[in-house]
């Protein structure tokens, strides 16, 4: 009898764990624990000059409301919907799966193209690529990317996922791709 109530806790925490949907968290959390300074291939600080961190920044300026106004949006393209949904993380989101430490000024974070981080953050899931992927890590692919690199984007270029990579890379040094 005692087994067997072992055996029913331990299945029932492995649901409830399982049943936490991860939350973002922002990509200042990613930076602190594990993403930031040389040792780590400075991943946070490629993050902050590229294109993606200004992302939401750029939709102030009077060349995007430019831009917006030719594409028929109306009003503010920092509170758009049809803006928002490329240039900021987690829009969209149930407001209860997204943590105030991940704001709209951060741009296109970390876990726009990485996931959610809440679960895969924690030190035993970042330690195997196979654990952080149940976790709620997302495999790079090139239909993440052109959810928001398409022609439906006014401001439209040719986009190249291998091309994109390699340019926005900020890879570990010395650890391989997926361990």
């Amino acid at each position: 009898m005692k087994r067997a109530i072992v055996c029913l806790s331990i299945v029932a925490c492995v649901l409830s764990v399982s049943a936490i949907e991860p939350r973002y968290i922002g990509a200042a959390k990613c930076a602190k624990m594990c993403h930031k300074g040389e040792k780590k291939g400075n991943q946070y600080e490629i993050w902050q000059k590229s294109k993606h961190a200004g992302a939401f920044k750029t939709l102030g300026t009077d060349s995007s409301k430019e831009v917006a106004k030719k594409a028929n949006v109306t009003g503010d393209p920092q509170k758009s919907p049809e803006c928002l949904r490329c240039h900021v993380t987690a829009f969209g989101v149930k407001k209860e799966l997204v943590d105030s430490t991940c704001t709209y000024n951060q741009g296109v974070g970390c876990e726009a193209c990485h996931g959610p981080g809440s679960e895969y953050r924690k030190l035993g899931a970042m330690k195997k690529h196979d654990m952080a992927v149940k976790a709620g890590l997302w495999e790079q692919n090139e239909a993440l990317c052109i959810k928001c690199h398409n022609k439906e984007s006014p401001t439209y270029k040719p986009f190249n996922f291998i091309e994109a990579v390699k340019k926005d890379a900020h890879p570990i040094p010395g650890k391989k791709a997926k361990e």
